[in-house]
């Protein structure tokens, strides 16, 4: 189980500090929402994870199989123009470095095409639990 705290780091604002393990990281909202964007936003974090998941699915499977893979650039694009009907669009570029053959190209893009994160947002059902103290 993995544990993550987030709390309010000024009374009355929404500039959070955030905790996993011995990691400290910062979030808050944009202008648009009230916030000063003071660092990233819980969407920001939540395409952050996509992106992160697609490099280290890549890293770890050219290790795993011998590619020659030297680096992996991901970017998501994210369109929450339709949201609230329940349509969040991401759209995902992946560059790979290295030495590679096309064969080796076509078996990282199909790895990362189904990621942990990937396959979190697209085909599993997340159920949240409400606690209030």
């Amino acid at each position: 189980m993995t544990t993550v705290d987030a709390a309010t780091t000024r009374p009355g604002e929404y500039p959070q500090t955030v905790r996993v393990r011995t990691h400290t990281f910062f979030a808050d909202v944009g202008p648009g929402s009230g916030g000063a964007d003071s660092a990233p936003g819980p969407h920001d974090y939540f395409d952050a994870a996509l992106a992160a998941c697609k490099v280290a699915t890549a890293m770890w499977y050219a290790r795993r199989h011998g590619i020659p893979l030297e680096r992996v650039e991901s970017r998501v694009e994210s369109d929450d123009s339709r949201e609230r009907q329940g349509v969040y669009t991401m759209r995902v570029r992946v560059a790979f470095h290295g030495p590679l053959s096309d064969e080796q190209r076509a078996a990282l893009t199909h790895a990362i095409a189904s990621c942990p994160i990937h396959k979190l947002m697209t085909t599993s059902e997340v159920e949240i639990e409400m606690v209030v103290d």
